[in-house]
């Protein structure tokens, strides 16, 4: 067996701390930090980028910093380390969510070599898709990766039951867009353009005039009656793409970062295939809509993300912070 170094070691730990902060995020949040302690990593939630209004229990906070986990755990053994991981280790210190101690040397095999490669590629989509299908087989392939990781990815097949994803969506983005509070914290998040910030939603990571997709599913409102935007908006579909929805059985906070690990093993799958995602989670948001959806849709799993997915040419460039602000070392 190959001993590594304890620089070796150190290399390996910040460079999947690198990887970790281009986990997707709500509204690119980035609600996340790590500390490092010898061979330790520890992910905590960061409290002062949680959504107080639209995420008042951190439900969307801890699915983020899943997906963030996802990205440590996969780096490490990409790098040749087994990533060995607790998930809510201590009870008492509820802002620790997850330790990863750098275990014995694994080769990594061409999946995991597939998925790590898409890792800073991988983009949000915020328009409609071209018209090129997701093909069954690839939708077979991340119904595999979701339950890999513990969750349940269900593309919604049935015309009717998209319509009433859609209708729902739309029904509650026109319900928070309504809401003063709720809209002042989207804009917190929303960058105009040229700022030189690292979190949030760039100007350009949505097209200024979205078209309609068929059916509709309503985007968040960034600009919020700027002329923000991307100006490739002609060059964004119509086509709605393939919907599918992330669930689980219970609901617990240690769901939710399963949740968060699941989804970053799909979005990464399907980047790898040229297939990118674009999320609705204002339904999801509202507790009696996603009741209904849990009842009605997801077989009363609970649903916990609702995602569209699809062919772009989308070309957008993601923002992240600087390791120096996330990243605490012993």
């Amino acid at each position: 067996m190959t001993t590594r170094t304890t620089q070796e070691i150190t290399a390996a730990i910040r460079t999947a701390v690198q990887a970790a902060r281009w986990a997707p995020s709500v509204h690119n949040t980035q609600p996340w930090t790590f500390a490092v302690d010898g061979d330790e990593i520890a992910l905590r939630a960061d409290s002062e980028r949680k959504l107080r209004v639209g995420d008042p229990a951190g439900r969307e906070l801890l699915i983020s910093c899943g997906a963030a986990l996802m990205n440590l755990r996969l780096a490490l053994r990409k790098l040749g380390y087994e990533p060995r991981t607790r998930v809510l280790p201590d009870p008492d210190r509820p802002a620790l969510l997850a330790t990863v101690r750098v275990g014995p040397a694994v080769t990594a095999d061409e999946h995991t070599r597939l998925l790590y490669a898409e890792i800073e590629h991988r983009r949000t989509h915020r328009a409609g898709f071209t018209d090129l299908p997701v093909p069954d087989r690839l939708a077979d392939e991340l119904v595999a990766q979701a339950g890999a990781e513990g969750a349940r990815l269900t593309p919604v097949r049935s015309e009717a039951a998209v319509r009433v994803v859609a209708a729902l969506t739309c029904a509650a983005q026109d319900a928070q867009g309504a809401d003063r509070l709720l809209t002042l914290e989207v804009i917190r998040w929303a960058q105009p353009p040229g700022s030189p910030r690292g979190d949030g939603v760039p100007a350009q990571g949505y097209p200024r005039e979205p078209r309609r997709t068929r059916p509709h599913f309503a985007q968040r409102d960034y600009a919020h009656g700027h002329p923000w935007g991307s100006g490739a908006d002609q060059f964004f579909s119509t086509s709605t793409g393939l919907v599918a929805i992330l669930t689980t059985v219970t609901d617990s906070r240690k769901d939710w970062i399963t949740a968060g690990q699941a989804l970053q093993r799909v979005l990464l799958h399907a980047s790898a295939y040229g297939v990118s995602a674009a999320f609705h989670t204002q339904a999801l948001e509202m507790f009696h809509l996603r009741e209904f959806l849990r009842q009605e849709v997801c077989s009363d799993e609970y649903p916990q993300m609702i995602m569209r997915l699809g062919v772009t040419f989308d070309q957008s460039k993601g923002v992240r912070r600087p390791i120096s602000e996330i990243l605490e070392e012993r």
